[in-house]
């Protein structure tokens, strides 16, 4: 993780999107684009990114802390365990974002990550497979909505039993995840 101290922090140049509160500044700074090679870890962004689709990310991390109450702590072994009844419990959780078919994935793919775990299948390692040599810069300057990296590993995630894994989710989720550097070239992360 990136640290800063709180002079600088807001005379940074950063990408466009960063820029409109605090807590997208911190996110962006700490946390956005860093490599992150734990499973459980992968997963949460995974879950996030997919409750964000249709939404702003700033909408997701207002509600992050929330999310990880209801989806018990983002443990996908827990999480895979819920039953129709947590998905209506949930559904009624005023500090997520209710959508049934978000919730229902989620626990779907809970069960896709644990299926793979218990197959002796690293989520981590499956994941970066698709990006070898990683991080992918993209140095075009501009925003993607998805990548070609981003469509196989969807398909591969969809052959594994994971729902709400569209490659424009999965472009964020690599993006959020550090599979791919989508910093702004204005951006003090920039990496040339």
């Amino acid at each position: 993780m990136i640290r800063l101290s709180a002079s600088s922090v807001t005379d940074l140049p950063r990408c466009r999107w960063a820029q409109a509160n605090d807590r997208l500044r911190t996110y962006h700074d700490t946390e956005w684009g860093q490599p992150v090679k734990d499973s459980r870890q992968l997963w949460e962004l995974l879950v996030l990114e997919s409750f964000q689709a249709g939404l702003s990310w700033n909408t997701v991390l207002q509600k992050r802390e929330n999310f990880r109450k209801a989806f018990a702590g983002f443990v996908p072994e827990k999480v895979a365990l819920f039953t129709p009844e947590d998905e209506a419990r949930l559904m009624q959780d005023a500090g997520i974002i209710r959508s049934r078919s978000k919730i229902s994935a989620t626990i779907a793919n809970a069960r896709a990550w644990l299926a793979m775990h218990e197959a002796g299948e690293n989520f981590a390692d499956f994941a970066w497979s698709m990006v070898p040599g990683a991080p992918i810069r993209n140095r075009t300057g501009q925003v993607l909505g998805q990548s070609a990296q981003s469509r196989a590993l969807s398909v591969a995630l969809k052959r594994r039993g994971f729902r709400f894994v569209g490659p424009v989710i999965v472009y964020a989720w690599m993006q959020a995840a550090g599979m791919v550097d989508d910093h702004e070239p204005t951006c003090f992360r920039y990496n040339p």
